[in-house]
């Protein structure tokens, strides 16, 4: 008698016999068992027998499958899961159009070490190689922005395969991983035997040493000598959990804090100690701090040209402790003084423990009183209150209106401004950093939303960026999930705009969105998605609490200052200190 997947009861292990089922079969209680709940895809010709199987997880209740609108929107929903929750995400995705419509969204989580495990359907076995209807070869196609793939002969490796998926991705630095499965290993039924989390570690994986003491010694004797210290926190740290450890670190020795834009939320941007993001678009008294102090001490960054600027420029005077769990990232832009390789909580909880009775806090009293004195001289911009509506006070009011949010961004000005006014908690703040994806708002605040029912979801997008995955209201509306989509539109491609205006001698090719920009309230009404219209001061408040109050999904289409320019910026070539528009200015 042939038994089904519903025939696995939910104590089975290794040990037992091994059961009668289908290779896609097989991949759904191996998704269970590694504790999937939800999954986002997209079906296809090839990839049809696994979601047979999906049809079948869904009837018994263990699984949530979320249709998306395009293939990439479902890697980037994944992606949205995986942040703000820090377990694996899924998605699938059929053979051919369907596979290379992944590759934006992996590409997306390689650069900013999120964890997915992406499952692709592929041609039948002896039609591999043929250009056979929808065939391409995805393993090579992604092999530089995954962590591993694998493509699928033999249906009694699929076990073994996800079992090391799932460690890979979420081991070490975490990252994506591929998995393309033929049709007929889908199909092909053969004695299925269950392979635990964990079970097996992939051949050549290496853990991380032990961290040596005298690491932790040395770093703590140049924290200890240093009287213009900077802690310098990237998206490590969020990976890795480590706010409270950071916290402590700073607190006790009184250093302030600056973070990357993938290391927003790992401290509380509220406290005084915080001098916000640094960078081509940081604060300019981050930007001042990092020149001028005499120890970096980074912790799960990676010294990013967006962050550094000119790079021999880069805290010229300063020594560098570099903590961080993937060894390729040390010394590699940046000469270190102490390298500690490890999972950055562990080594700042050692720093932390080693040194809680410190008493030199008092040293850096004279660097935060100059550090105050840059905030005090130089503080980001509080545009008029008449005229046109500026896109950053659109920024404060999200700020004061749902302070708790967990906010999804797209790519442009308006990520940036975001990044500037919001002040968000651990995993709350969710952005493509390293890749600069437009188009992955939307779909990352469903994913975040799958995740997170009861909580507030908000996406930050431009006008030019959301039509990248606009499809993806057909997902919200099908669902009714309860997402706010705020689109900050000055009816350009604004960073395009602002490079051509300051580097090309305002010579504005191809950058105005103003033509043929749709209807936006009309628009998401379309896709049964509540639509709001922002375009006066005065409404700006009360339609804004109303749109954010709405009980379902809804977009609030403002219009904002055409002109408008994100500041303040560091030129490309240039330091860190050399930015432009960083003092408090008018036009």
């Amino acid at each position: 008698m042939t038994l089904t997947s519903r025939s696995l009861s939910k104590g089975s292990s290794k040990n037992e016999n091994p059961i009668w089922i289908t290779g896609a079969e097989a991949l759904m209680d191996s998704l269970k068992i590694h504790g999937v709940k939800v999954i986002f895809g997209y079906p296809g010709g090839a990839i049809l027998p696994i979601y047979d199987a999906v049809h079948k997880a869904e009837q018994d209740g263990w699984l949530k499958h979320y249709m998306v609108r395009h293939e990439q929107g479902g890697s980037h929903a994944a992606d949205g899961y995986a942040r703000s929750t820090g377990e694996v995400g899924v998605c699938f995705g059929t053979s051919g159009p369907g596979a290379t419509n992944l590759v934006t969204g992996i590409a997306t989580a390689q650069m900013d070490s999120v964890p997915l495990v992406v499952v692709t359907g592929q041609v039948p076995r002896p039609a591999i190689g043929t250009d056979a209807f929808q065939e391409t070869d995805i393993f090579g196609i992604t092999l530089p922005i995954v962590k591993h793939s694998w493509v699928i002969r033999n249906p009694s490796d699929i076990a073994k395969v996800v079992s090391e998926a799932f460690f890979i991705a979420s081991s070490g630095r975490p990252g994506p991983v591929l998995i393309d499965i033929p049709k007929d290993v889908g199909q092909e039924y053969f004695n299925y035997q269950r392979v635990l989390p964990g079970e097996i570690i992939p051949k050549g994986f290496k853990r991380n040493g032990d961290i040596n003491d005298f690491d932790i010694k040395k770093a703590i004797k140049l924290i200890e000598e240093s009287e213009r210290p900077l802690l310098y926190v990237g998206g490590g740290a969020i990976s890795s959990g480590a706010h409270e450890e950071i916290r402590t670190l700073a607190k006790n020795y009184q250093i302030p804090v600056t973070t990357t834009l993938m290391g927003k939320g790992a401290f509380d941007e509220k406290d005084n100690l915080s001098v916000g993001m640094l960078g081509m678009h940081g604060t300019a008294y981050a930007n001042f701090a990092v020149t001028e102090c005499d120890l970096l001490i980074a912790i799960g960054a990676r010294f990013d040209d967006r962050v550094t600027g000119k790079l021999d420029t880069f805290a010229p005077n300063a020594k560098v402790i570099h903590i961080d769990i993937d060894p390729a990232e040390v010394n590699k832009n940046r000469r270190v003084n102490v390298a500690i390789v490890s999972d950055v909580s562990i080594a700042v909880r050692k720093i932390n423990q080693k040194s809680i009775n410190n008493k030199f806090a008092s040293q850096t009293k004279n660097w935060l009183e100059k550090i105050d004195f840059w905030k005090n001289k130089h503080p980001l911009y509080v545009p008029p209150n008449e005229g046109e509506i500026y896109p950053q006070e659109v920024l404060l009011k999200v700020r004061d209106l749902s302070p708790e949010a967990y906010v999804t961004t797209d790519v442009g000005q308006h990520q940036m401004w975001a990044a500037q006014y919001l002040r968000n908690s651990p995993r709350k703040w969710i952005s493509s950093a390293g890749l600069g994806t437009m188009g992955f708002g939307l779909p990352a605040a469903i994913g975040v939303k799958a995740a997170l029912p009861n909580s507030e979801v908000i996406c930050i997008a431009g006008d030019a960026s959301v039509l990248m995955n606009i499809q993806e209201l057909g997902t919200l509306s099908q669902y009714g999930f309860k997402v706010k989509l705020i689109i900050i539109n000055n009816r350009w491609q604004g960073m395009v705009r602002q490079w051509q205006e300051s580097f090309y001698n305002e010579r504005y090719s191809s950058s105005d969105m103003s033509c043929g920009e749709p209807d936006f309230v009309k628009l998401a009404e379309s896709f049964g998605v509540k639509g709001y219209l922002i375009s006066d001061r005065e409404q700006l408040l009360n339609d804004l609490q109303n749109a954010l109050n709405y009980d379902g999904p809804a977009l609030i289409n403002i219009l904002v200052r055409r002109g408008e320019n994100c500041y303040p910026m560091v030129p490309p070539g240039k330091s860190n200190a050399q930015m432009v528009g960083y003092v408090n200015f008018k036009d």
